[in-house]
């Protein structure tokens, strides 16, 4: 079942036009990835896709639905979820606190009880700090956290932007391994990430995004093979040299 279809998607900022009719699917339970070099139009993409830029052209349908002139309000009512780059968090407030506050949607909010308890077995050490102040958290936590919050919220999709920039490559790995265990736990995700090796070796589906547009697409471990992508973005040659 096909939970998200993007199709020739045009948007952009005022005048400026950075999508050039991108398309591409998100099955329900599968982790899909956007990858590609800064400045390409991923982020774009997924802005779009949440309502924060308007459509320009094209169509988002998300469970049956075409959501391309809904507000972000009604966009995270449906149960599309998305955690931005930078995590956005309000640091001054407890772990706990900011989690509370990803179940203000209403279809979370009589669950959220039930959700801390599953974010807490998910990331035990923010049970431990549950009453902790975020600003005073590592980088590394502080994603743990704003990964969580948007679990809070009860998504159908969890959209992630770049969940591991500014992080260790011991966190790094961290980070992907609770990707991972989320999106075994039915949790459908879209994953916008830098680290092209991690997330194709995660990832059930991906799509190659340049210059605002879709230039390749196929399994992760396909893409892994792909001797062109393996030169252009992981730096090694088929053969592994």
């Amino acid at each position: 079942m096909v939970i998200l279809e993007v199709k020739d998607l045009v948007s952009g900022y005022g005048k400026m036009q950075v999508l050039h009719k991108v398309s591409f699917e998100v099955r329900k339970g599968h982790l899909v990835s956007l990858l590609g070099p800064n400045g390409v139009g991923k982020s774009t993409i997924l802005r779009t896709i949440s309502g924060l830029i308007p459509t320009k052209e094209g169509s988002i349908v998300f469970c049956g639905k075409n959501i391309a002139a809904y507000t972000p309000d009604q966009i995270v009512e449906e149960g599309l979820i998305h955690v931005p780059e930078g995590r956005k968090l309000f640091t001054d407030m407890s772990v706990r606190e900011n989690l509370e506050l990803g179940a203000y949607p209403n279809r979370a909010r009589r669950d959220m009880n039930r959700n801390l308890e599953w974010v807490f077995e998910l990331f035990p050490i923010l049970k431990e700090r549950e009453k902790q102040l975020v600003g005073s958290m590592s980088g590394g936590q502080q994603q743990m956290v704003a990964i969580a919050r948007g679990l809070m919220s009860k998504p159908e999709l969890l959209i992630l932007d770049e969940p591991s920039i500014g992080l260790s490559p011991l966190l790094t790995k961290q980070v992907f391994e609770i990707i991972k265990t989320i999106n075994q736990q039915q949790v459908t995700v879209l994953l916008v990430e830098q680290n092209v090796e991690q997330a194709l070796s995660i990832s059930d589906m991906a799509y190659v995004v340049e210059h605002g547009r879709v230039v390749l697409s196929g399994s992760g471990q396909e893409l892994l093979q792909n001797e062109q992508l393996r030169e252009a973005y992981l730096g090694k040659k088929s053969n592994g040299s």
